[in-house]
């Protein structure tokens, strides 16, 4: 019990640290982009690491197909993969800033 009391109290004197880490965690997941493709690459979606979509490009291939329902799923799975990379991109970075400034590993963010 006092030990965990010592490491909370330690915590606390860290929290400018923290703060300073999270912003730049922050900072770094939006200049980072992932990308999800689906359709053999005839669709690709990126993504920020702060899960905002930047952009959707389709091939000439994919919209040759004028299959309006699977243009539609297409879209829809590359985006999901964009955002799975996302957010194991988000957890590693955060893993990464939790021990920057001595946090627990129960402090970091789970596999989403």
């Amino acid at each position: 019990m006092f030990g965990q009391m010592g490491q909370l109290m330690s915590l606390l004197g860290k929290t400018d640290k923290i703060k300073e880490e999270f912003a730049k965690l922050l900072e770094r997941l939006d200049r980072t982009n992932v990308e999800g493709q689906s359709g053999g690459g005839m669709v690709t979606v990126t993504v920020t690491g702060k899960f905002n979509v930047k952009s959707v490009r389709l091939t000439d291939e994919a919209l040759a197909l004028k299959d309006k329902e699977m243009l539609e799923d297409l879209i829809a799975a590359a985006t999901a993969q964009a955002i799975e990379k996302a957010k194991k991109l988000l957890a590693e970075e955060a893993r990464k800033a939790a021990a920057e400034v001595g946090l627990p590993p129960m402090f970091a963010l789970p596999e989403l």
